[in-house]
């Protein structure tokens, strides 16, 4: 590896977004990340909207489902949308298909706690996600954060997709 790039710096080179918020910015909010709203966790155990969010929660990170087709998930009770997350979030987590995640992104835009906003890889929503930047937001897209978290916390083991 060149010396100055660190691995999360090559991790963010893979987004199709070259506007993501740069790899000192990422490391501070995953070191510092409490508490996530996940919009769009799986109940199925197989799919990466569910394993993802099981490893943060194995990390030490609360996590609130969001999914209007389930009751609990990861022993938490899951929340029907967004707006009906009572805490204060430090990150709005989106596990929806791009053509949804603008929507998600610009309810996360409106919670007064200003939370930052992660749509997973493979997950963009360049309208939104411009607006919600503008408004001074950190947003990130198209960008696996179980494998961000990984980088910066040190961890190992095999990769959950």
């Amino acid at each position: 590896m060149p010396q100055g790039r660190s691995p999360i710096q090559f991790l963010l080179e893979e987004s199709r977004d070259d506007q993501n918020p740069d790899a000192e910015v990422l490391h501070q909010l995953l070191a510092e990340l409490r508490l996530v709203a996940v919009v769009g966790l799986s109940r199925d155990p197989s799919k990466a909207a569910r394993r993802v969010p099981s490893y943060l929660a194995a990390k030490g990170i609360d996590v609130i489902p969001v999914n209007p087709n389930a009751t609990r998930v990861l022993g938490r009770e899951a929340q029907p949308s967004l707006d009906d997350v009572q805490e204060e979030v430090d990150l709005v987590l989106v596990f929806r298909p791009s053509e949804e995640a603008g929507a998600v992104v610009r309810q996360a835009a409106r919670r007064p706690e200003a939370p930052a906003i992660w749509l997973q890889e493979g997950i963009m929503a360049p309208e939104a996600v411009r607006a919600a930047r503008k408004e001074g937001l950190t947003v990130v897209q198209d960008l696996c954060i179980f494998k961000a978290h990984r980088l910066v916390s040190g961890g190992a083991g095999a990769p959950l997709g």
